[in-house]
């Protein structure tokens, strides 16, 4: 789909003078990834494939690429945000306030705290941050800690309607950007840890009123229904905490859930779907049309739930339209969105023992003896070494894809974890549900922890691979000028050729970067932006020493080439 369908609706809804509405989207959200003036989406468009069609910025000139602003956000928390763009403002959203910024200047124009409940520290699972906002008609939506949905108005930032989607002290929160979809704004959930029953909801733009509700543990009765032991699926987790992909033609949201609650499989029994796949669905009524499963039963918290790229690839002679997905299990995931059928599989990741393989035949897992034993263990007498880790072969952060090089590009983590898994009863609240020992982390014996990674998604294959001492945790942009940018923990903005992985440029932001670049044009400049501001769970749990001394502080830099 992206490109040359987004190119022919932008053109038609211009002809027509009229917007592409209802079940096939809006017309300028599904011209964001082909209107480089413009950010209007998580994402840089409905495909998720942050790539920019700017090319004013290349290999040649990278070396005069200056900083022109930087804003400070006044906060320490992890600055994982995508900012939008629109017009002449740009926008982004902290875990306690929401931002609008003059975009030419980086002047600060308005900044609209969020009123969060005085105890809310004490009740969240997985990270003080916002990723990402959406915006249809001048009214911007975003999620709170405290696992709300708010509409603002975009001038102003006064609130227009605030919803409550769950009850924070039964372990939810909320941290991803919704989705507008098919005239629905689409929101998921955090708390899988906490043994919290995740689910997505669709709510009304104008009013906030839920429009439908889909849980994504399957009940009794339900198909899937029978792939959990009795009474375990009401607390079993499949958290949607980051942000879906659309495709207008065929009028489906793709969703990632994450793990199983608790981690340990034993207790749930079975595949407990829909742990750990992506569900199709229906943006009008919630309707699963078909579901994949990339781990089922996932004992080790390798989840389902980053980001869902759609492209058209050739595959075997024909051009189809396809879903990727680098998962945390280690396997690069090709399907056909129109179906869910798997379509090719192939380990990206440094070391995988967890299995020896995907089965195209089945779709499953070849589990090595390890997993098979680990499935139906529920209470363990010696601890196991799995690689990937919990971590992951490749975290949340967003993958980049460049649709006519036909490439991928994204960060990867190379570490294993010692686990033992035991009884647990479910606590209840904030509290951690998990039902194993966790023992450490190891890492490999060259001490390089991750790499960025281009990546043939029809081979299956590496095309090169530039290793680093600690993984990055940014976001990965790639442009048609053929730059990939990303960004290091260590404070580096950084700027690659997409064909070689050699380094052309890079920049000292002043902390750690886990947020997610973007590219924007205006009155004829390219311009480069992204927050820095590291604070993740990677960084307080792996024992890194490469980030023993990074500051945090969080702020906002803009790039563009010296005149």
């Amino acid at each position: 789909m992206p490109h040359t369908f987004l190119r022919h609706a932008a053109a038609l809804a211009l002809c027509l003078g009229t917007t592409l509405a209802g079940a096939q989207g809006t017309g300028e959200l599904l011209r964001d990834a082909a209107t480089p003036g413009d950010v209007l989406t998580y994402g840089m468009g409905y495909a998720q494939q942050r790539h920019s069609p700017l090319k004013q910025i290349t290999a040649q000139n990278i070396q005069r690429l200056v900083p022109v602003w930087n804003l400070s956000l006044n906060t320490a928390a992890n600055a994982s945000n995508q900012p939008l763009v629109i017009g002449d403002t740009m926008y982004v959203a902290t875990a306690n306030d929401t931002v609008a910024i003059d975009a030419a200047s980086g002047r600060q124009k308005w900044k609209v705290p969020v009123e969060l409940p005085a105890d809310i520290n004490g009740y969240l699972c997985c990270g003080i941050h916002s990723r990402g906002m959406a915006v249809l008609d001048g009214v911007l939506y975003r999620t709170t800690l405290d696992a709300h949905v708010m509409a603002l108005d975009a001038k102003t930032g006064k609130t227009v309607w605030r919803s409550k989607a769950a009850d924070y002290k039964q372990g939810y929160s909320m941290t991803h950007a919704p989705l507008i979809a098919g005239g629905v704004l689409i929101t998921g959930i955090s708390g899988g840890e906490y043994g919290t029953r995740g689910f997505l909801k669709g709510w009304d733009l104008k009013t906030g009123a839920e429009k439908w509700h889909r849980w994504t543990t399957a009940a009794p009765g339900e198909k899937g229904g029978d792939t959990w032991k009795p009474g375990r699926y009401e607390h079993g987790g499949a958290p949607t905490w980051l942000t879906g992909s659309y495709d207008p033609q065929l009028d489906l949201v793709y969703w990632g859930t994450g793990n199983g609650g608790p981690w340990n499989p034993a207790t749930r029994g079975g595949d407990a779907l829909y742990i750990c796949s992506v569900l199709a669905i229906r943006p009008s009524t919630g309707e699963i049309v078909w579901h994949y499963q990339f781990s089922p039963g996932d004992p080790y918290d390798y989840d389902g739930t980053n980001e869902l790229v759609l492209a058209e690839l050739p595959i075997g002679g024909t051009t189809t339209p396809v879903l990727m997905q680098a998962n945390r299990n280690g396997f690069f995931y090709v399907l056909d969105r129109r179906n869910g059928k798997l379509l090719n599989a192939s380990q990206f990741a440094a070391k995988v023992n967890w299995a020896s393989g995907i089965d195209l035949k089945t779709g499953r897992p070849i589990d090595t003896p390890m997993t098979a034993k680990v499935k139906k263990t529920e209470e363990a007498t010696e601890a196991v070494e799995v690689w990937p880790s919990a971590f992951g072969g490749k975290n949340w952060m967003p993958m980049a894809f460049d649709p006519d090089r036909k490439l991928a590009f994204f960060n990867t983590v190379n570490l294993g974890m010692s686990v033992k898994y035991v009884k647990q009863d479910r606590p209840g609240g904030p509290n951690w549900y998990l039902g194993l020992e966790l023992g450490g982390f190891a890492a490999p014996a060259d001490g390089l922890r991750g790499s960025l990674v281009g990546w043939d998604p029809v081979a299956g294959k590496k095309v090169w691979e530039v290793k680093s001492k600690a993984p990055n945790w940014a976001g990965v942009l790639a442009t048609a000028s053929g730059l990939v940018f990303t960004g290091a923990q260590t404070g580096e903005f950084m700027a690659f050729d997409a064909a070689s992985g050699k380094k052309l440029w890079q920049f000292q932001t002043g902390s750690g970067i886990s947020g997610l670049p973007i590219a924007w044009e205006r009155d004829g400049r390219q311009y480069i932006t992204v927050l820095s501001g590291s604070s993740t769970v990677y960084g307080a749990l792996a024992g890194d020493p490469e980030l023993a001394n990074m500051p945090a502080g969080s702020s906002v830099w803009t790039f563009a080439l010296l005149p």
